[in-house]
Formats: C-alpha cells, sequence, structure tokens
C-alpha cells in the first residue's frame, strides 16, 4: 500500500442528524468537561472540529480527562486517590495511587434506584427459548448470596475464581459476586477442551470452578461432564466446584449446586480494593504457545469501560445492549459492562446461525436491541445467505450494529445500509483483549464512511508510526499507543520480572505499545485497519494487508472464505500463496482461478495477485474465530507443527497438516 493521492472528501455513507447529536451523551460530556475541567469548548455545527479538539485534550491532558470521567460517571472512591497518574511510563503506568472501589459495586448500582429495581438488568435468549428476564434486585439478591458463599468457602481477596460457562446469567452473577469479595475471574467457553482449558486456568490456580454440565448449540445437546472430570482432577488448587445444570443433570459428587449458593436474600458486601488490584485474567488466542494470562485491574476497567460504552457507546438506562459472544472472548467481559451504564444487558446462548444464518437479527427483534454487536464474518455470512434483516426483522427500536474480530469489509457497510437499516448507526470497531476496549471506533456525533472506523476513541493516543517510529498520515503503518491507558495490564501472570509483558507489546518501540496491526490514520481522522502487522503481506518493500485480499476474495460467490500468506524464502525470494474455500457447487477450474486473479488485479493491484491458489477444505480458526494466518506462515516455512501451534487454541487443528506437508515439500525443492 502506498500513501493516498489527494482526493475530494467522500461523501459519508451515513451521519447523524442535529437532534441525534444534541442527545448524545458524548456532546453533554464535552460541554460539562469544557465547563468544569478545561476542555476545549464545542466547534457549533462542526461536530468534527469538536471531537478533534476533545480527543486532543484527552490525549495531551490525561489527568483531567479521566478526572472528568469519574465525576461525569460518579464514581465512588471509597477511599480518595492521591493523584490520577503518578508515573506514566509503559510499562507501569500507575493510576490513581491511593484510591480503593469495587467494580462490582458500580455495576449493580442501579438495583438501588426504586424506579429502575423491577426492571430488567440482564435479558437472556437461548436456542429453545424467548427473552428470559432478570431483575436489577433479583441480580443483586444473587450476587449477594453468592459473594457471601464464596467468602465462606475462604475466598479472600486476589484468588482466583473459575468459569467453565456459556453466556448465561450464572455466568455474570459469578463475575460479580467474585469482583465483590476481591477475587480474580477468569473463563472459558464451554466448547473449549480440556487441554485448552488447563492451558489457561492452570496458569492461575483458581479455587472454585462454575462449571456446567452441557450446553446447546445448533439445535443439539452437547454433554460436558467428562471434561468437568478431567477439570477438577488436573486443577489440584480447587477448594470448591460449583455445578449448574444447564441440562438438568443432578451434581457429580463432591460438587456445589448454584441454587444452594444463591438462594439467600443476602446484600452484597462490596470489598474496597486498590484502584489496580486485579478484576479478571483474560487469555491471548495461545496459538504457537501457552496463552498470555492478561491481568486488568478493578479501577482500570471500570472507568475504561464507563468511557467506551457511556460515551463511545451512548449506552444509557433505556438500552438494550445485545453482543453475540462467548465467555472465552474478552467482548464478553465488555458485554456484562453494560450493567455500569444501568443498560439491560441481552446474553444468548447458542449458535449464531440456529435456525437460520438471520438467527441474531431475530435476537435482535424479540429483545428489542437498541445497539447490537456482532462479527464482520457474520455480516459478511449474512450478505452471502441473502438475508433481509430490514425487511423480515421489526428493527425498530435498533439504532447501532456494531462489529469487530475483523475488519469490516467496504461491501460489508453497505449491505448494513441498505438491508438492515439506511438510517443505522454502523460502528466498525478495534481493540484488543489486551486492554479489553476499544482503540478506534464508535462516535455517536461522527459520520461513517465505508471501510473506516469513525475516530481514535477517547483517553486513547493512538497513531501510526513507521518503523523509525516517526508518525503518519494517509499512509499504513504500525499500530501504536503512546500514552498509557487504564485498563492497559497491571502485568501478565507467572511473569516475575515482566520481561513477556515488555517483549509482547514493548519491543519495537521501547515505552511505546505497539499492538501487532497495521493502520492507516487518515487526514479525516477516521482510521482504517489493514490486519495484523506480523502477518502482514510484504512484496518488494510494499506492504499489503491481508484484510483487503479477503474483501476483494470474497466478494465472488464460488469463494466461502480464504487464506492468503506471505512467506520469505531462504534465497530472497518471496511466496503468496492464496488459500481459498469454495461455496458448495463450486470448482477451482482455470476460469475460476482467472477471476480471482482479476478481482484482485483490478480492486487492489497487480502486486496483490497470488502466486498460487489452492483450494482448502476449510479454513483453519482459532477458538474466537480468527484466521490462522501467523501459525499457516510458519508451516510453510517448515515448523513442525507442534512448534507453530498450540492444537488446543484452534478449531481443527486437522485442518493444518495439509500446511505442515506443504511446508515440508516446499524445504525439499
Amino acid at each position: 500500500m502506498t500513501a493516498a493521492a489527494a482526493t475530494p472528501q467522500p461523501s459519508p455513507l451515513w451521519q447523524p442528524g442535529p437532534d441525534r447529536i444534541a442527545r448524545a451523551r458524548l456532546t453533554r460530556f464535552h460541554s460539562w468537561a469544557a465547563e468544569h475541567h478545561g476542555a476545549p469548548a464545542a466547534a457549533p455545527g462542526d461536530p468534527a472540529a469538536s471531537y478533534a479538539a476533545l480527543h486532543r485534550w484527552s490525549v495531551e491532558q490525561l489527568p483531567a480527562f479521566w478526572t472528568a470521567v469519574t465525576e461525569w460517571f460518579d464514581v465512588h472512591f471509597s477511599t480518595p486517590y492521591d493523584t490520577v497518574l503518578a508515573d506514566r511510563s509503559m510499562p507501569g503506568a500507575t493510576w490513581f495511587p491511593g484510591a480503593t472501589v469495587n467494580y462490582a459495586e458500580h455495576a449493580l448500582r442501579t438495583a438501588g434506584d426504586p424506579a429502575r429495581a423491577l426492571d430488567p438488568a440482564i435479558l437472556h435468549v437461548d436456542e429453545r427459548q424467548e427473552p428470559q428476564p432478570v431483575s436489577w434486585l433479583e441480580l443483586r439478591r444473587q450476587v449477594g448470596s453468592l459473594a457471601a458463599e464464596l467468602r465462606r468457602l475462604g475466598v479472600r481477596p486476589g484468588d482466583r475464581v473459575s468459569g467453565y460457562l456459556p453466556n448465561i446469567p450464572e455466568a455474570a452473577v459469578a463475575l460479580l459476586a467474585t469482583a465483590a469479595v476481591g477475587g480474580v475471574w477468569t473463563s472459558c467457553a464451554p466448547d473449549f477442551g480440556a487441554r485448552s482449558v488447563l492451558d489457561r486456568f492452570q496458569q492461575v490456580e483458581p479455587v472454585v470452578l462454575f462449571a456446567v454440565d452441557g450446553y446447546r448449540y445448533g439445535g443439539k445437546e452437547h454433554d460436558r461432564a467428562r471434561t468437568v472430570a478431567e477439570l477438577r482432577a488436573e486443577l489440584p488448587t480447587l477448594r470448591a466446584v460449583v455445578h449448574v445444570p444447564l441440562l438438568g443433570t443432578p451434581a457429580p459428587d463432591g460438587a456445589l449446586t448454584w441454587q444452594s449458593l444463591t438462594s439467600a436474600d443476602v446484600e452484597p458486601v462490596f470489598e474496597q480494593v486498590p484502584f489496580d488490584h486485579p478484576l479478571w485474567v483474560l487469555y491471548s488466542s495461545g496459538t504457537t504457545g501457552l496463552p498470555k494470562a492478561i491481568v486488568q485491574s478493578q479501577g482500570g476497567i471500570l472507568l475504561e469501560h464507563l468511557k467506551q460504552l457511556g460515551l463511545h457507546c451512548d449506552l444509557g438506562p433505556d438500552d438494550r445492549f445485545f453482543w453475540y459472544t462467548s465467555t472465552g472472548w474478552m467482548m464478553w467481559n465488555f458485554l456484562v459492562s453494560g450493567l455500569l451504564t444501568g443498560t439491560t444487558v441481552v446474553t444468548y446462548d447458542g449458535s449464531p446461525g440456529h435456525p437460520g444464518t438471520g438467527a441474531q437479527w431475530d435476537i435482535a427483534e424479540r429483545t428489542g436491541a437498541t445497539f447490537y454487536g456482532t462479527s464482520a464474518a457474520y455480516v459478511m455470512a449474512c450478505r452471502k445467505a441473502e438475508v433481509h434483516p430490514g425487511r423480515d426483522n421489526d428493527l425498530s427500536a435498533l439504532r447501532c450494529v456494531a462489529t469487530t474480530g475483523s475488519p469490516l469489509p467496504p461491501d460489508g457497510f453497505r449491505w448494513l445500509h441498505e438491508e438492515a437499516g439506511a438510517d443505522l448507526w454502523i460502528a466498525s470497531v478495534s481493540g484488543g483483549t489486551d486492554v479489553c476496549s476499544c482503540f478506534a471506533g464508535a462516535v455517536p456525533t461522527l459520520p461513517v464512511h465505508i471501510g473506516e472506523l469513525q475516530a481514535a476513541c477517547l483517553g486513547t493516543d493512538l497513531q501510526s508510526w513507521d518503523p523509525q517510529g516517526k508518525p503518519l498520515t494517509d499512509e499504513v503503518g504500525e499500530l501504536v499507543v503512546t500514552n498509557p491507558m487504564p485498563s492497559m495490564p497491571v502485568r501478565f501472570w507467572n511473569d516475575a520480572d515482566g520481561s513477556r509483558y515488555r517483549d509482547s507489546y514493548f519491543e519495537m518501540f521501547p515505552g511505546v505499545w505497539r499492538h501487532g496491526d497495521w493502520i492507516t490514520l487518515t487526514s479525516r481522522g477516521s482510521v482504517v485497519i489493514h490486519g495484523r502487522s506480523d502477518s502482514t503481506l510484504n512484496r518488494q518493500g510494499v506492504r499489503m494487508g491481508s484484510a483487503d485480499i479477503y474483501e476483494a476474495v470474497e466478494r465472488l460467490p464460488e469463494i466461502r472464505e480464504s487464506l492468503v500468506i506471505g512467506v520469505e524464502e531462504p534465497e530472497g525470494g518471496y511466496w503468496m500463496p492464496l488459500f481459498v474455500h469454495l461455496a458448495p457447487g463450486a470448482v477451482l477450474d482455470e476460469a475460476l482461478k482467472d477471476r480471482v486473479k482479476r478481482t484482485i488485479r483490478s480492486r487492489l493491484s497487480p502486486r496483490h495477485v497470488p502466486d498460487e491458489i489452492i483450494e482448502i477444505p476449510a479454513v483453519p480458526h482459532t477458538l474466537t474465530g480468527k484466521r490462522l494466518e501467523v501459525p499457516v506462515k510458519r508451516l510453510l516455512q517448515g515448523t513442525p507443527l507442534d512448534k507453530a501451534v498450540n492444537p488446543g487454541s484452534v478449531d481443527d487443528v486437522e485442518l493444518l497438516r495439509a500446511y505442515e506437508r506443504l511446508g515440508r515439500e516446499r524445504a525439499r525443492r
């Protein structure tokens, strides 16, 4: 990719009207921060200039901005802080020293409002049932009961509590009860096999395990009793196992029952912990080794999620927040944090496409979702399946559809605009498990341009750098964050000297967070994500994003999904194969290969055209749905499978053996 030539400003696909801008919580926050904390005044009639000025202030005056966030959202510090940012060095930034706080206390505040106590805090849906509400009062009662029982079991601040649970209300209750006692929550989805779970949980040595007997997916029941038994046997630090009978089976010997721990009418007691006290442990995909155990803090997540959900997503008490996710993905933690803004959270346990591809749109309709999040891959699957949500569903309550997981291709923007609603705010967002939030994405006051994220988020000093650390505009560069964010990891578990943490983010640019994505920051302030920089194609010194090739190739009806890899060869050559998973009935003949090449050449450039096009039975993914570009590249370079990938982190390890064979064959040439 080369620098963009000067062109006329493109017309936006969508832009908010004056009334919508005026109603946005971000607009009200801006005016208040200008009056009380020295933020620049808004530019009347110019939302883009207003946001740019507010963002610049938010990263140049970090203490003022984050003070404003705590006051705007009425964050309760039981012990006041000494200063906002005592040390801004990365890694190791010190936020709000002296302060004590509790995340769960803030998540349950709405239960104390008599006017809202009986409103639903959670609406739960599965493949068989209509939405089942859990009121704020009932949620608070269950958390209070479970927190008291955890204390009775000896759980103390800092102890780890684990969940092998799907996206059900019980998982949210267990997280909040753990946070209430100052414990450290960690979870995996029940479609993870025992080895994948143990690779994660054995690192943190949990004292309690919440586990379902099974789960439902795609119209079938999947028993997990044997897996749970294996987890119990391989986690010697467990003091208690709590049986959650999703399939209705009795508790195994020695396990406690969910009902017995959550039946009391007990007011929750919220342990007041230091700002940087661990809240939860999230895990990287772990495709090339043990997953990184990423520790984030109670205070850091509280402030970051209040900002992200309350300002960027514009969520409040009248909203219903649905994001299709699983408990093995950071978006589940993000979803539960919707409670912080008094929002009703929609939890869904089941397949994203059962009984048909349009299933998620049906859930949005049935729950009256106002903000619906999904993956870019799901949007493109709906487009290919010719789903018509705007025609076939009542989406009158819906005002925003957000996507993440991979860049939303331009055709995805167009499809949402045309098929889901012309007045729908489309928020493509990008962040990471590493910060459990977004670096760039949703801004309710800004226009949406096809193929672009609206802007960098407040308090996020997002930049694009060349290899020498020079900031770039309208050119592809490394995604870096040059000032700390409160939700950056406080550490990795079992990384005593911090070396793995430093190597993960700060090796290339010391003191500056490098995330591992290629991005373009446009001169309009929007952001384009091009894919991972550690797997980005680099032909003749020109960097190319794999996402751009996927967007072009997967427009063709014959191509279900694709995978492009760039392999540096020992003699200085460069081999770039394109692997394609064909739609039913399609044949990879010379005519189709020619169409693929012509499509790439015309939509991108001759340099993007692959050296070979190879048919595969399916594209391999991580357990959270990301294409396995880096491990496949290593296999093609001759790395043995057991060294290139952690088998427990991928959806189907058998799919990788063909790449291993191909790598061996090429090494012998």
